[in-house]
């Protein structure tokens, strides 16, 4: 899915991929939309831990912000794949229903957290006051979800983490 989006894979290719028969997924995930859900929530669970330690290695909202840049440049420095969800975001339209709602939530949650860690250092005096946390925050995701696409497009080394690093510095007070 990171690769090819969700019209893009087949039960054939994880089949191939994880070393089993397409029989064996089917046990498990009787839809293609039940798989794509369940990775789409999985990625939801694990980005969030990884917001949750974010939180616990950085107290100020600058470095809580590079170290979320930090995560979607994992990502991309893996044969610059994107973002699961961001993938699966660019194909909306043509998702099953209850894949596109996994996809929300996984949006819905980065941009919650983005809000607050904005709020927090507006208050804090170390990121600027304009925009309001919640605009900062979307241009933040998308900026960065923005980052892996175009990175790929152009076959470029340079990934979100570059990005980050410039939004970061427009952003302090």
């Amino acid at each position: 899915m990171q690769q090819r989006g969700y019209n893009g894979f087949s039960f054939d290719d994880v089949a191939l991929l994880v070393g089993i028969k397409k029989p064996s997924i089917y046990h498990h995930f009787s839809t293609k939309a039940e798989l794509a859900r369940v990775v789409a929530q999985r990625y939801t669970h694990r980005f969030r831990a990884a917001l949750l330690a974010i939180e616990g290695h950085s107290a100020r909202a600058p470095e809580r912000l590079a170290g979320y840049a930090a995560l979607f440049e994992q990502t991309f420095a893996n044969d610059q794949r994107l973002c699961v969800c961001g993938m699966l975001g660019a194909e909306a339209q043509s998702l099953p229903p209850e894949v596109s709602a996994e996809v929300k939530r996984f949006f819905e949650a980065n941009l919650a957290w983005l809000t607050q860690v904005m709020a927090d250092g507006q208050a804090a005096g170390s990121l600027r006051l304009q925009p309001e946390a919640g605009a900062l925050a979307e241009a933040m995701l998308c900026a960065l979800e923005g980052a892996m696409v175009v990175g790929r497009g152009l076959a470029s080394p340079r990934g979100p983490q570059a990005v980050g690093t410039i939004m970061i510095s427009t952003l302090l007070a």
